[in-house]
């Protein structure tokens, strides 16, 4: 196939497994493999542009912010998001140097920390849905709804945690220069996390929010004019009735298809249902492809060997 502009959405198992303790070492080890596969495409011919989740990092973040308390004054939940970004993109733009010059490639990486802007008025600010951060007991809920003002909710019985507003993303604020960079040949990791939450009024200001990472994705493949966003999760594809004795892989999906699934409830809203809502986001900007599949097959899936595709 010819030579593509492709956004490559990195799932979180890509960096920090559910069964790591997240150390440095284990999170490099993952980022070097995650890079083999990315040599794989750019070794075809195609063009990348990298953006990632950053769950696991904020959390770990957010308990130490909370362990040092007594120590050390907490940082709000927007520089916490920028700090994980410029972890998670250096362990990326070094394995991935590291990975190309193996191959005999020497391209330009860099990392870009990523504003996202979100309206200010955007109706998730009234209606907190996303938990981070540690678990709570109940007095200690009360107490930090007092003191801080905080949203809590009991999340799996397992706790209290702390619920922040999930505003859909508008634009990016450096999407303009993300795209020279690629312009002039470099490989840029971007929107880590679906980006910085700021809105844009009459200062720049970051806000207490998380955004959906492949909603971000969608946002930033556009800015930067891909033709393809691929979505690499912890499944090879995406299924019907998942998880159910009569599950069926799909391989292909148009965006009517897409809708009528979403309707009838088949991806669930913490997990595939994001990625199907991007992929219509996508498309319906102008997007060529969408491709959903695990890490392990992007270099088949490009060539439409494995995984799902989904056209306009």
């Amino acid at each position: 196939m010819s030579s593509k502009r492709i956004l490559v959405a990195l799932g979180g198992n890509a960096i920090l497994q559910r069964a790591s303790k997240g150390t440095a070492e284990e999170q490099f080890d993952n980022v070097h493999k995650a890079c083999r596969h990315l040599v794989g495409l750019i070794q075809q011919g195609h063009s990348i542009v990298i953006t990632h989740g950053n769950g696991p990092q904020v959390g770990d973040i957010l308990l130490k912010d909370e362990l040092a308390k007594d120590t050390l004054p907490p940082m709000p939940l927007d520089v916490c998001g920028a700090e994980s970004q410029g972890m998670i993109g250096y362990m990326i733009q070094q394995s991935l140097r590291n990975e190309l010059k193996r191959v005999g490639l020497n391209l330009q990486i860099t990392t870009v920390l990523t504003e996202t802007v979100v309206d200010a008025n955007d109706r998730a600010f009234k209606n907190p849905t996303k938990p981070i951060g540690p678990f709570y007991s109940a007095s200690e809920a009360a107490r930090l709804k007092e003191t801080k003002g905080w949203f809590l909710i009991n999340d799996s019985e397992r706790g209290y945690r702390r619920a922040v507003p999930s505003p859909i993303p508008l634009s990016i604020v450096q999407g303009q220069m993300i795209r020279e960079l690629m312009d002039l040949g470099a490989i840029v990791i971007a929107a880590g996390g679906g980006g910085i939450p700021v809105t844009m009024e009459e200062d720049s200001r970051g806000v207490e929010a998380v955004i959906d990472k492949d909603l971000g994705a969608a946002v930033l493949a556009k800015v930067v004019r891909a033709e393809i966003l691929m979505i690499l999760t912890d499944v090879e594809r995406v299924y019907l009735d998942y998880n159910k004795p009569g599950q069926r892989p799909i391989d292909t999906m148009t965006v009517r298809e897409c809708r009528n699934f979403l309707e009838q409830g088949q991806f669930a809203a913490g997990s595939m249902g994001p990625k199907v809502e991007s992929a219509i986001r996508f498309l319906e900007s102008g997007g060529a492809r969408v491709i959903i599949t695990s890490l392990e097959l992007a270099e088949d899936a490009i060539q439409g060997k494995a995984g799902t595709t989904i056209v306009a």
